[in-house]
């Protein structure tokens, strides 16, 4: 796979949320999200020939899972914007994972 700078803002913006989502250890629900964040990213980016093979499925899973992330937070998240406090990095989770699936929107368009 070509390493194109929409690919390297996927690579960023999902670390970044994995990053954000395991910061909120002890919660085991938000450090297993985080480490998902990360295995999909492994699969959809790096050359293993099983994942390669089925990249739109892999695409969509990584698509749905984000849509998925946003959409519970929507319904179960802490909506008080706090600066420094957990519920600051939902917001900022958030908006990565709005950035993450604008850019893999325009890498499916790429493709």
């Amino acid at each position: 796979m070509k390493l194109t700078n929409t690919r390297i803002g996927i690579i960023i913006s999902s670390l970044a949320t994995a990053f954000l989502h395991v910061t909120l250890y002890p919660d085991i629900m938000f450090t297993l999200n985080g480490l998902g964040f990360a295995g999909l990213l492994g699969a959809y980016i790096l050359p293993i020939p099983f994942f390669q093979e089925r990249k739109k499925l892999v695409w969509w899973v990584l698509t749905g899972y984000t849509a998925l992330t946003m959409s519970l937070w929507g319904v179960m998240g802490e909506k008080t914007f706090t600066l420094g406090t957990n519920s600051a990095i939902g917001y900022y989770a958030l908006v990565v994972e709005v950035i993450m699936l604008v850019l893999l929107w325009i890498d499916k368009q790429k493709s």
